[in-house]
């Protein structure tokens, strides 16, 4: 199809500014490896893994097999009332990488999906104990949980929520757990600051303990621009969880499968949560999938209460999608076989260098890091925002590089196959970008 006002005109495009995109277009046309090949035939360094989900990179031979092979067995199945083998496999496997006791997986086909799936399980999970009253979720300022209704009302992102509303009612917020005074270019997580987690007790004094259901956390921030909580703060966030009888959820969709060198961040941290969303590198991002993994105890509550027939009358027409399934069963065998975590491990103080060096150009107000996963904030030009960090997105597009950008936030996460001379090139590209733009 030739490229013009009029074909690209039909598709209305997610999170993009559509006029000026369809007036410069960046389009990819095939992937390999760790590079996409544009239109005009340029190679472009993934930066961002896709977003956020291709962590072994593109094309993966095992993984494009066994999609091919699934596709010319079994195209489909129902999901409600009807099964098939491999999705009970890939349950299995999920749960043996999940902490502790969360054994129970639910499947849904998307991070929106996940997060509003565990927003009504804890609901849910409350009124079958006879705790109607508990209904009440707690987000964070900056958080970002998907834009399902459920999702962008327990979120904090301004923009997510300005021309909507919020149609759940009864959420609060924690507060932002980051100061830039104290906190810019931490490496790793920043110095313990207790007065951030110990907010939810102000919140839950205010509301009672007896009407919330959840609090719900990224256990990094993803799309905000990765930012890490202060040491303690998730420990914390636990007890004061525990104490009142509130769940935590954390919101895994990002940091699941290895962005921090681990199958979770719950893992990382040492923190148990009661529920963990998570989407996006499960499958590689081949093909839409999401999970929520529960707590033994949370999915025993449901069987027992009901005593028969259907305990959760929720569900997705794909969800366990064979060809999913295919691929994310595929997926999780090469991070076990190919050391694709200890990867992660190995490489994170070489990344973290390279990150903070870029922290000596003088737009670079603050570096954040974890993991293969950071954030650098970009001056603005004049006052105006994005003005700066638009103009590096675009230009390190030209030179070879995809990232991404939120307000004045540069976010790198490549893929987690990446080698030391990989890292360097990132490096490279990000300092010819800033260099050019000025």
């Amino acid at each position: 199809m030739k490229l013009t006002n009029d074909t690209l005109s039909a598709y209305w495009m997610p999170f993009t500014a559509n006029r000026e995109f369809k007036a410069n277009p960046r389009m990819f046309v095939s992937a390999d490896g760790l590079y996409y090949r544009t239109t005009d035939g340029r190679e472009v360094f993934d930066g961002s893994s896709g977003l956020w989900c291709c962590a072994l990179g593109h094309n993966h031979p095992k993984v494009v097999k066994a999609i091919r092979e699934q596709a010319g067995k079994l195209d489909y199945a129902s999901p409600f009332q009807f099964g098939h083998p491999a999705a009970f496999e890939l349950a299995n496997i999920l749960a043996d990488d999940m902490p502790d006791d969360l054994n129970h997986i639910f499947f849904t086909n998307s991070g929106s999906e996940s997060v509003d799936t565990a927003l009504k399980i804890a609901t849910a999970y409350h009124f079958l104990r006879g705790e109607g009253t508990r209904t009440r979720m707690i987000g964070r300022v900056n958080g970002y949980h998907g834009v399902g209704f459920g999702g962008i009302s327990v979120g904090g992102m301004v923009n997510n929520r300005k021309f909507f509303g919020t149609l759940l009612t009864g959420v609060d917020h924690l507060p932002f757990p980051y100061d830039p005074e104290t906190m810019a270019f931490s490496r790793g997580e920043p110095e313990p600051c207790d007065a951030y987690a110990d907010e939810l007790e102000n919140i839950i004094a205010l509301h009672d303990s007896s009407t919330i259901a959840a609090v719900i956390v990224e256990p990094v921030f993803g799309s905000a621009g990765v930012y890490v909580p202060p040491k303690g703060y998730l420990k914390r966030l636990r007890e004061i969880t525990e104490k009142h009888g509130i769940l935590l959820i954390f919101d895994e969709v990002i940091t699941a499968f290895g962005r921090l060198g681990y199958a979770t961040a719950a893992e990382r941290f040492g923190v148990t949560p009661d529920i963990i969303t998570i989407a996006k590198a499960i499958s590689n991002g081949s093909v839409p999938m999401g999970a929520v993994a529960v707590r033994k105890g949370i999915y025993d509550t449901f069987l027992d209460e009901t005593k028969s027939g259907i305990e959760l009358f929720h569900g997705y027409t794909y969800s366990a999608h064979p060809l999913a399934v295919a691929a994310a069963i595929a997926v999780q065998k090469i991070y076990k076989n190919e050391g694709v975590y200890e990867n992660v491990r190995k490489l994170e103080g070489y990344f973290e260098d390279m990150a903070h060096a870029l922290g000596d150009e003088d737009v670079i107000t603050d570096v954040r890091n974890i993991g293969l996963m950071c954030g650098l904030t970009v001056a603005q030009k004049d006052g105006v925002p994005m003005s700066r960090s638009g103009a590096i997105f675009q230009r390190a597009f030209e030179n070879g590089l995809k990232i991404r950008i939120t307000g004045d936030q540069v976010a790198i996460a490549p893929p987690l196959i990446v080698t030391k001379n990989d890292i360097d090139k990132i490096a490279e590209l990000m300092r010819q970008t800033i260099k050019d733009v000025g």
